[in-house]
């Protein structure tokens, strides 16, 4: 780049014109922060539904159905489900939400019966309790990290929502994205403090199935066994359910990448109009420093490090301020009885940091080229 020597004198240059500066960097700084908030949404929607080989698990759903309070299935659908081929285990789950449209504030409940609690804690890490009290308890709950900051929540506390009570027994952290955002509760419970079907009729099943190469067989299977059941079935891949469950929600994310890349064409706009500017301030400060013996190509790398530090500066301070957002606003959004945590990872900060300061770097050539190509006589006739 340039000899670490001449970096003062670069920075120099910039605190020379502050207000400018400082416009800019808040400029670069607005833009990176919607660009990192983007990224962050569309981090999580792909976490929530882009399917992967390893993949075990099936949803089986009502069909017909999408939100929670509509699908019903009998709870004896399990013996008959077990035994098909391929299927390694089912649990009855029984899903309660206080809002089935799209929000960022949605709280949902899981009934499942302890038994089959040891299935799904595999994945988890308990960060506060311990998931023997909630054996212990018929209203105990475990709430995932999401669910639990945003609504600051601890153990030993109670909380209310769609009319069911229940105290927090643990607090944990899975690999799993849609167990961030929802409170694991004992299933007889969850069905005798809701209105409706009572015991015996739950939400879904989760399916897990032996062989993940066979799971479109294996939902297939399922639903040809009920196909002429009173409560026929619709059994699709869980993270295929996800994404058809809150597919508004993921053509609306989609489309934010525009909105991302629009960002990056602002700052590009920012960055290269400050330092046309800035340049065609110093035409013959140029000259003078060209007549020291400085090459055409030490000023134009001279410049090129003003458009870098320029978009470092505003694209650390807008990640920063993203990640702040993101961090304390514990932002979900979910459909359906279906979430997608909003998590800020280093990833996508850095990549945040990359993208501004190669903006930089293409926003400073053209000055940088011009600057080194004109001839000293013409710099001091310059105005």
């Amino acid at each position: 780049m340039i000899p670490i020597r001449l970096v003062p004198v670069t920075l120099k240059q910039l605190w020379r014109h502050r207000t400018r500066t400082a416009l800019t960097v808040g400029g670069v700084a607005i833009a990176m922060f919607l660009f990192v908030a983007v990224q962050s949404l569309q981090r999580g929607v792909r976490e929530a539904t882009d399917a992967s080989a390893a993949d075990q698990m099936l949803i089986v759903y009502r069909q017909n159905r999408f939100c929670p309070a509509a699908s019903r299935l009998p709870e004896y659908y399990l013996s008959r489900m077990e035994r098909i081929e391929g299927v390694e285990r089912a649990i009855p789950m029984k899903v309660v939400v206080n809002n089935c449209r799209a929000s960022l504030d949605v709280t949902t409940f899981r009934g499942l019966p302890e038994k089959d609690l040891a299935l799904l804690s595999g994945a988890w890490t308990v960060l506060e309790g311990d998931l023997a009290t909630w054996s212990t308890r018929s209203d105990a709950a475990i709430l995932g990290e999401a669910l639990a900051r945003r609504r600051r929540m601890k153990v030993g506390d109670s909380f209310t929502s769609s009319g069911v009570n229940v105290s927090v027994a643990a607090i944990i952290r899975s690999t799993q994205s849609q167990d961030q955002n929802v409170a694991y509760v004992h299933l007889n419970f969850l069905q005798q403090a809701t209105r409706g079907a009572g015991l015996g009729v739950v939400t879904q099943f989760a399916v897990k199935v032996s062989d993940p190469s066979r799971l479109e067989a294996i939902a297939q299977a399922i639903d040809d066994e009920f196909r002429s059941d009173p409560d026929p079935t619709t059994t699709r891949p869980e993270k295929a359910f996800v994404a058809q469950a809150a597919q508004d929600i993921v053509e609306v994310v989609g489309f934010t990448k525009y909105l991302g890349w629009g960002c990056v064409l602002a700052v590009l706009a920012l960055v290269g109009n400050a330092i046309v500017l800035s340049v065609r301030d110093r035409v013959r400060e140029h000259a003078v420093l060209q007549t020291l013996g400085f090459r055409g190509g030490l000023l134009a790398r001279m410049i090129v490090a003003e458009g870098v530090l320029i978009g470092l500066a505003g694209g650390a301070l807008g990640a920063a301020i993203a990640g702040l957002v993101v961090w304390y606003g514990r932002f979900s959004i979910s459909a359906e009885g279906q979430s997608m945590t909003i998590e800020l990872r280093w990833a996508v900060l850095l990549t945040g940091l990359a993208v501004a300061m190669g903006v930089g770097v293409v926003a400073g050539l053209v000055p940088a080229l011009r600057a080194s190509r004109r001839e000293i006589a013409s710099c001091f006739r310059a105005a």
